[in-house]
Parts: C-alpha cells; sequence; structure tokens
C-alpha cells in the first residue's frame, strides 16, 4: 500500500464526461408542432387571398390553383363601392363600438378588480359571485332585445356598446384582479398617509401601474368586439347600423354567391385586427402572465 509522504496532498481525479448528445425527440416534436400550426392558419389564410384575386368563375371551383387572370384592383373596387359604400359605413361603424366599449371596460373594470383585491366582506364575495355568473350564464337574446326596447336602446349605438361591454366586463375583471394582487398594500397606506382620497389614489397611483394588463384588455377586447357577428345581427339591424362582418351578406344570395368578392370583403376586414394581433401579441403574452403568480 502506497504510502502519502507528509503534507503531499492528492490531485483530485477528474473524469472525463462524454458531451451530452442532443435530444432530438423534443427538437422533432416542436418542429411537428410548428408545421401543424403553419398548416391550420396559414393554408386557410392561402387560400382566401388567392380566391379574392380570381374572377367570379375560377373561384367558384373553391381551389388553390393560382389565377389565370388576376383582377386584384376590380374585386377590391367592386367590394368597397358595393351598397353606396357600405364597407367603409361599416368600417365607422365597427371602429366607434370598438373604441367605445374598450374604453368603459379598462375604466370600470379596473376599478372592480381594485375593489375585488383591497375590500374585504360580504359584499365582495357577491360582486365576485357575480363576475363568475357572467362568465358561466349565456346570453339571452330575446329578453335582452326586449329590455333594450323598453329602454329606447335597441338599433342604437349606446344599445350595442353597451351589450359589448356586459359581455367583456366578467374576464377583463378576472384579469385585472389577479394583476393587482401582485401589487403591495404598502403602496396603498403610503399614499393615505400622504393625504390621497380614494379616487386620487386609484387613478394617481394604482392606475398607471396597470398599463401591461390595460394591453392586453385593450388588445383582445377590440378584436373580439371588431370581429363580432351574433350581437350586431341580433342587436343592431339596419342597413345604415351594419358592422364589418355584416358586410358578408352583401355577396351572398339564396341563389347565387360571389366567392371573389365574398373573399376580398373577408381579406379587407381580416387584415386590422391581424396587424393589430401580430404586432402587440408579446403585450398579450406579458400582461395576461404578469398576475399570475402573486408578489
Amino acid at each position: 500500500m502506497r504510502k502519502e509522504a507528509p503534507g503531499q496532498i492528492n490531485a483530485p481525479v477528474i473524469s472525463k464526461q462524454k458531451p451530452k448528445k442532443k435530444q432530438l425527440v423534443p427538437f422533432l416534436i416542436e418542429v411537428f408542432a410548428v408545421l401543424i400550426c403553419a398548416i391550420v392558419f396559414l393554408i386557410p389564410f392561402y387560400f382566401i387571398i388567392i380566391n379574392s384575386f380570381k374572377t367570379s368563375k375560377e373561384a367558384a371551383e373553391m381551389s388553390m390553383s393560382l389565377p389565370s387572370t388576376y383582377q386584384i384592383l376590380a374585386n377590391f373596387t367592386e367590394v368597397l363601392t358595393t351598397r353606396d359604400n357600405m364597407l367603409l359605413l361599416a368600417y365607422y361603424n365597427s371602429t366607434v363600438i370598438t373604441v367605445f366599449s374598450v374604453a368603459v371596460l379598462v375604466i370600470v373594470c379596473s376599478m372592480t378588480g381594485f375593489i375585488l383585491q383591497r375590500r374585504s366582506g360580504k359584499g365582495k364575495t357577491v360582486l365576485g359571485f357575480a363576475v363568475l355568473s357572467g362568465l358561466m350564464v349565456p346570453p339571452a337574446i330575446v329578453p335582452t332585445i326586449w329590455v333594450l326596447d323598453l329602454l329606447g336602446l335597441f338599433k342604437t349605438m349606446p344599445g350595442i356598446i353597451s351589450i359589448m361591454v356586459a359581455l367583456g366586463i366578467p374576464f377583463s375583471i378576472i384579469l385585472y384582479s389577479g394583476f393587482i394582487a401582485t401589487i403591495p398594500k404598502e403602496i396603498d397606506e403610503a399614499a393615505v398617509l400622504d393625504g390621497c382620497g380614494s379616487w386620487r389614489l386609484f387613478f394617481k397611483i394604482i392606475f398607471p401601474l396597470l398599463k401591461p394588463i390595460h394591453s392586453t384588455v385593450i388588445i383582445i377586447s377590440s378584436v373580439n368586439i371588431f370581429n363580432d357577428f351574433v350581437h350586431p345581427l341580433y342587436f343592431f339591424p339596419g342597413a345604415q347600423n351594419a358592422t364589418v362582418q355584416l358586410t358578408l351578406y352583401n355577396f351572398m344570395s339564396m341563389y347565387n354567391t360571389s366567392w371573389n368578392l365574398l373573399f376580398a370583403n373577408v381579406l379587407l376586414i381580416t387584415i386590422p385586427p391581424f396587424i393589430l394581433f401580430m404586432f402587440f401579441s408579446k403585450k398579450i403574452v406579458a400582461g395576461m402572465t404578469s398576475g399570475s403568480v402573486k408578489a
């Protein structure tokens, strides 16, 4: 047996480990998932674009082949000028409904979320139950029309805005409530000690801190309201009250459908929400995950 000399320190033995091989299975799964998403989302979009460039006869074939004759300018011009520029009027109506509905949602839901997080008592329980009920209970069409007609709001802009706000309130309150839970209560206490009242505390201190969740609520609500088809159809009927989704009826009838113009119309009303979602998708994810962990 080998004896160690006094004061001698044995050097540690370093074992040479072979570099780990790249795990191909997770990588292939990710590639496969990306391909599936591309097929599901990009192919229908390609189908709409190609058929919006074709003649009426070629578009009726519902093929994905390139058009033999491109009618880009003629198709889109006809879509914009049909029925006395109804699409432009529909853009105006949808924009007004979206802007006012989102503004009300941001103010009302942020204040309600603040109350749900900062107050305690039976009132908070009742309010929380009402919010959850709004998510679970489906809207009733006929009673809602009766109530709007009774209030003189049926077929009016304030009426459809109130409907959109009512439908978006529960989800928006839950988002705001979860985010406000991450804001320390010490901020409120310090503001009260400095002499802030309730309104000043919320709008001067708390409201600016909610910018991430503001972005999320604004973008999600804007896309949903702008693309809504059912509720304007029921609660906002009339030629002068058309919204962008209802203009699809311009090119559909019982005996004939102009598929090339219909696809051109779909493309025109899809581009604004698509661009909005593309540029602000990161803010949507950041806002929805920022309130997931309580500070």
